[in-house]
């Protein structure tokens, strides 16, 4: 009798340490896929908003499905798409990373150039010469790639070539964007993996292929925002005829839908999560405005349009990754580029607090130098709020360096509307209070000498073309969300930093963070 509970005591231990060893195995297994999704200007608040008009199947199944956070900080001013985009998958700064803004001041040829420009690179479908190579710091995919000696997968799909290129890194398969002017999946010769699926749908079902396409509302009328003056529905068409319909259709639900589409294609073709290592799949999708209507608005129908069909299209990209891979062997992230591009238009009778004209300024700015310095071009250029001084010219007359741009800074806080005046020499040593923000958004090899904060309520005008650039905080609430088949179900009501996002994704995927982060993965997480 003894012997017989004795066996059955060792037998009910044995099943118990299976138990929770298969349990153990459960809870430690690493997703097959990451579907790392970056909506550009999605905020937090018009989700809200907007809700009535969503399924259970898009947004809400992944914010109730898993850890939803309130609110997340870029740190650092002047946020765009490829700024915001590389500091999320890299977990770094633009003082780090590189990527300042979707575009650069070229000195050589003075003038703007994309942030991702690459003369040594062709394109593909596009005239365009791009490569990662611009980005200095490695990214979650370069790092999945490092961590399986090459044997993880990772594509990149984004309406503009930045989101794609920056998303991807410098060791993705491949990144593709539409491109402008033809209006087929684009990419570079950087990339070395150009797959025939995506070669079949570019001749065939990509949106360049169509002679006209057509956007039209939804539903009858919108509830979300009582402030839009449109009565009656809108219905947008892009015909053949129309060189720059490609890039208005990137402005609507439709690039949505075309974003979705090459996405499903890379799910059904590109043998995802059929490795024993993770692949990867970064989206990019649009959230903003339609700015190129004939009078586009800030509280339109248009965007609640968009975020309606958006909530469609992750409906549509989350059932066929549950078709083809499992959503339980996926992990999902999604957020925001964390900024908004307002359409500001004053009622009549309504007058912006002060006009500030670049060109006036460095003119002036110039003459001033010239009356201590000597005859020469002293300022080389103003390009998005920061003068590039000449330097060759102050080493030829052997002027210090420090001494000219003080003198230039202190000259130009004098003007007009200038609210505060920051050197690069005060963003490159000082890491505290206002300059700290302005030292993460910067980067020594490709920023002025000289940054302009101008105060609220002013428009900067642009001599040549007569544009005004009104000045407003751009920044929003930007959600993010985590969903996968082993992450909490929680609503976390406090901010969190998007260079924490980078960690957080190597802790879940068990590799090493990016080279340029130093932050850690999100407590919540961890626990």
């Amino acid at each position: 009798m003894a012997d017989f509970r004795r066996n059955i005591n060792y037998l009910l231990l044995l099943w118990l340490a299976c138990s929770l060893g298969l349990q153990a195995q459960q809870i430690v297994e690493t997703p097959r896929l990451v579907v790392s999704i970056v909506v550009d200007q999605l905020r937090g608040d018009y989700l809200h908003y907007f809700s009535s008009t969503f399924g259970e199947k898009g947004f809400n199944r992944i914010a109730n499905g898993g850890l939803a956070y309130y609110s997340v900080d870029f740190g650092f001013p002047n946020l765009s798409e490829a700024s915001s985009i590389a500091a999320i998958y890299t977990g770094s700064y633009p003082y780090y990373n590189g990527i300042t803004g979707d575009y650069k001041y070229d000195g050589s040829k003075s003038r703007e150039i994309s942030i991702v420009t690459d003369g040594n690179y062709m394109g593909n479908y596009t005239s365009d010469r791009f490569s990662p190579l611009p980005l200095l710091a490695s990214t979650i995919g370069d790092e999945l790639k490092m961590a399986s000696n090459g044997q993880s997968v990772v594509y990149a799909v984004a309406p503009n070539a930045a989101g794609a290129i920056l998303s991807g890194g410098q060791y993705a398969n491949g990144a593709f964007w539409l491109d402008d002017y033809n209006g087929k999946w684009a990419t570079s010769t950087y990339y070395k993996d150009a797959p025939s699926y995506v070669e079949r749908y570019n001749a065939t079902e990509a949106i360049g292929n169509y002679s006209e396409k057509q956007w039209t509302q939804s539903y009858t009328w919108y509830a979300g925002l009582p402030y839009s003056t449109r009565k009656e529905a809108f219905s947008y068409k892009f015909p053949k005829s129309d060189i720059e319909r490609f890039i208005k259709i990137k402005q609507t639900s439709l690039i949505n839908a075309e974003v979705t589409n090459l996405a499903v294609r890379f799910l059904e073709y590109a043998g995802f999560g059929n490795r024993s290592c993770t692949d990867m799949l970064a989206i990019t999708y649009y959230a903003g405005n339609y700015k190129l209507g004939p009078q586009p608005e800030e509280y339109s129908y248009e965007i609640q349009d968009i975020y309606s069909r958006l909530d469609q299209e992750l409906e549509r990209l989350l059932d066929v990754i549950d078709r083809r891979v499992g959503l339980k062997h996926t992990l999902v992230v999604l957020t925001s580029t964390g900024y908004y591009d307002t359409v500001d238009r004053l009622p009549q009778g309504f007058k912006p607090s002060g006009e500030f004209y670049p060109n006036r300024c460095t003119a002036l700015l110039n003459m001033y130098l010239m009356a201590i310095y000597g005859q020469g071009d002293w300022v080389n250029a103003y390009y998005d709020r920061q003068i590039f001084l000449n330097k060759k010219l102050a080493e030829d007359r052997q002027i210090p360096w420090s001494e000219l741009v003080r003198n230039a800074a202190e000259f130009v806080s004098q003007f007009s509307g200038v609210q505060d005046v920051t050197t690069a020499g005060q963003w490159l040593i000082d890491d505290r209070g206002r300059a700290a923000a302005f030292r993460r958004g910067m980067n020594k090899k490709i920023s002025g000498d000289i940054f302009i904060e101008l105060q609220p309520g002013w428009v900067i005008i642009n001599e040549h073309t007569t544009k005004k650039e009104p000045l407003r905080n751009p920044a929003i609430i930007a959600p993010l969300y985590i969903f996968g088949e082993y992450i909490q179900k929680k609503h976390v009501h406090r901010t969190v930093k998007a260079t924490e996002i980078a960690p957080t994704l190597s802790y879940l995927l068990r590799i090493r963070q990016p080279n340029a982060c130093s932050d850690l993965p999100l407590p919540e997480i961890i626990r």
